[in-house]
């Protein structure tokens, strides 16, 4: 577990462009549990990857005409019961943070793995995400 201090800033971020955090398991299943509507979830990290291309890429994704219903977080390292619950909703995929998941009238359509990440760009990750969102949204 990482100390509150270090990752509030990180949390605020995507906070502040409007993903709510869930930071408890029940939390998690209720809301992707849900059969209706669009929901995408960002699995956050303190790595530098989530600081350099997931979380700019999320928020730019999220500013174009097509958007998923509900914008969440979970925040791997800190909330583990919130993100391990998560991941159970992300399965085939192994865990992987920071990640991106998309999630339609209850099934998991779009995942977008670190090493997905790893391998772009903000802009790049904005662009897809964008693509996914015309496509499901």
């Amino acid at each position: 577990m990482y100390p509150l201090e270090i990752v509030a800033p990180m949390s605020q971020e995507l906070n502040n462009a409007g993903f709510k955090s869930l930071t408890s398991s029940e939390e998690v299943t209720e809301i992707l549990s849900a059969k209706e509507g669009t929901t995408f979830v960002v699995v956050n990290s303190v790595c530098g990857c989530a600081a350099r291309y997931a979380r700019p890429g999320a928020i730019a994704g999220i500013a174009g005409e097509k958007l998923p219903d509900n914008l969440y977080t979970v925040f791997a390292g800190v909330d583990k019961e919130a993100t391990e619950t998560a991941r159970e909703f992300m399965m085939p995929y192994p865990p992987s943070s920071p990640s991106m998941a998309l999630f339609k009238d209850g099934k998991l359509v779009h995942f977008i793995e670190r090493h997905h990440i790893e391998r772009a760009n903000a802009d790049m990750i904005s662009d897809h995400l964008k693509m996914v969102f015309d496509r499901f949204c």
